[in-house]
């Protein structure tokens, strides 16, 4: 809709409304003292009944003696009716369920409502439609575990008796301003939505481009197609080189770093996969992480200092201020489903130094055991304990043991091939996932990077250690070296507990350039879409989708 057809439908709004308010106080006022009441009656009682769900909006409209809050005659009633009418004009922009918020409808209600029943039901519908609409804005449409198993979230609801008494006490037009997350990745996120949905309107990025390779010097129709897309997308000023030159493979190397790829300037097979994909598909995921920044839209926020691994970015990141201070290169889970590492946000306590690697049971019992039950000294650099954490003799075997009567643990002490490496950092939660060191360096180097049993391993744990460390610690590398030199398992507490907030964006921003983009490696974001399809959300475009 534009300005001028969004302007006509407001006052049309405000005409109905402000029609709907003077038919009540009319209505009321031409009444007489008996009819009167027993409207009031009516209207309270069918409040009263409708008063399902939500213990805290019951409260709320029983502290008031149940006047009113949409459906009175007053400007401030008004006020609020229109402020809701408006937000719902808001709802595309916000990727929310296209159907669910029809200020028609509304209108219409509004306007039939005649008997203080009528009017008492229309009170609650439109309670009811506000606190979807806040729900759905402020923390997210979809309930994600319910979804993805492996999304160990919870959107954050407000009380919706909360909510009701901003309604009453402060301007509502602000109040459904603050609905809407604040943080500067929402923003980035809304604005790179409707930027691409017009660049999608407008012809989208023109035709994929054809071939398997292309590098500089090249020409042809496969490389004009090549600088038509690039150019399209942002990445190349308008030209007429029919050349992969310089220019161009600057642009093909900016691409790449927004796409996860190594950044050679070569437009080989992953990366023209990337550049192929339809803007389309970069909306949805656009859209999906709009939602997914909706469940951390948390009253304390992310934390003024905090950890954040974006695990389809392979990086671990430590935030200060909102400002990137720390990155360092990450492996997360392989995509097999009992190892990938799930999205959950907790505070990291500690850190050990030269640690011990206890062996989760899944993996003892999956993989070890099989081993030991034929060959009692496999595994050897694993000591195998008991309950009290004594060293169990191998001399007896194992074959007796099923993977349920198995009775003892498995560790291995720190050293340079312990599977944890020099140290890992500690959030204790219940999936035993924490953040660690790890002596296979060589794949830090791959672009795809899920190689773990769902914890995350860190390619610089020193250094992130050091940055950690630096708000307790005058000289943090040289305390934590002296602690590595003694080969002592050693634990560190962190003076003040940082959040950790893994989560997982196949479409994120930085403050300056092009929206970054990745792969859907556990399909997540894919599921995620299906299930807000199912909830009405639509592409706001036309064409292929």
């Amino acid at each position: 809709m534009d300005f001028k057809a969004k302007t006509a439908a407001i006052r049309a709004a405000q005409g109905v409304i402000l029609a709907a308010g003077l038919m009540w106080s009319g209505g009321i006022a031409a009444e007489t003292a008996d009819g009167f009441a027993l409207k009031l009656t009516a209207y309270k009682q069918a409040v009263a009944e409708n008063l399902e769900g939500d213990d805290s909006v019951a409260g709320f409209y029983r502290d008031r003696g149940f006047a009113p809050i949409w459906t009175g005659e007053g400007a401030e009633d008004r006020a609020r009716r229109l402020a809701l009418i408006e937000a719902f004009d808001m709802a595309d922009d916000h990727g929310l369920p296209r159907g669910r918020y029809s200020a028609q409808d509304l209108l219409d209600r509004m306007a039939q409502a005649q008997t203080g029943r009528e009017r008492g039901l229309l009170e609650i519908e439109l309670t009811q439609t506000f606190l979807n609409f806040a729900h759905d804005l402020q923390s997210g449409v979809l309930e994600p575990g319910k979804v993805v198993k492996g999304i160990k979230r919870k959107p954050p609801r407000r009380a919706g008796g909360m909510l009701l008494a901003r309604l009453t006490s402060e301007d509502p037009r602000a109040v459904i301003r603050d609905l809407v997350p604040a943080t500067p990745e929402y923003a980035r996120l809304m604005r790179a939505k409707l930027k691409l949905e017009h660049r999608i309107r407008n012809g989208g990025w023109g035709p994929k481009v054809g071939g398997s390779k292309h590098k500089p010097g090249q020409s042809g129709k496969n490389i004009i197609a090549l600088r038509n897309r690039l150019t399209a997308m942002g990445y190349l000023a308008p030209s007429l080189s029919t050349t992969f030159d310089d220019r161009m493979q600057a642009a093909v190397q900016l691409f790449q770093e927004d796409h996860g790829l190594e950044p050679d300037g070569v437009a080989g097979g992953s990366t023209l996969k990337a550049i192929n994909v339809q803007p389309q598909e970069r909306l949805k995921s656009i859209m999906v992480a709009m939602e997914r920044e909706r469940w951390l839209n948390t009253p304390e926020g992310m934390g003024k200092r905090h950890v954040r691994v974006n695990l389809v970015n392979y990086h671990a990141q430590i935030i200060d201020d909102n400002k990137l201070t720390y990155e360092t290169r990450s492996v997360i889970g392989h995509q097999d489903r009992d190892r990938r590492t799930p999205e959950f946000s907790d505070v990291m306590e500690h850190m050990v130094i030269n640690p011990s690697w206890y062996v989760p049971r899944s993996i003892i019992v999956k993989e070890y055991l099989p081993l030991l039950r034929s060959n009692p000294g496999a595994v050897g650099h694993l000591e195998i304990v008991d309950g009290r954490g004594r060293v169990v003799s191998r001399g007896h075997g194992f074959s007796q043991y099923s993977s349920r009567s198995f009775p003892f643990n498995m560790r291995q002490p720190p050293g340079p091939r312990n599977a944890l490496g020099s140290v890992k950092f500690m959030f204790p939660n219940k999936y035993n996932i924490y953040l660690h060191d790890t002596p296979s360096q060589h794949l830090f180097a791959r672009e795809v990077r899920t190689f773990s049993h769902g914890c995350i391993r860190l390619d610089d744990p020193h250094d992130f250690g050091y940055a950690l460390l630096a708000k307790q610690e005058a000289d943090p590398k040289g305390y934590f070296q002296s602690i590595l030199r003694t080969g002592r398992e050693t634990k560190v507490d962190l003076i003040e507990d940082v959040p950790v907030h893994l989560i997982y964006r196949t479409a994120f921003t930085k403050a300056k350039g092009q929206m970054n983009y990745r792969n859907d490696v556990y399909q997540r974001d894919s599921r995620l879409w299906k299930a807000l399809e199912s909830q009405g959300v639509a592409l706001r475009v036309g064409g292929e989708s």
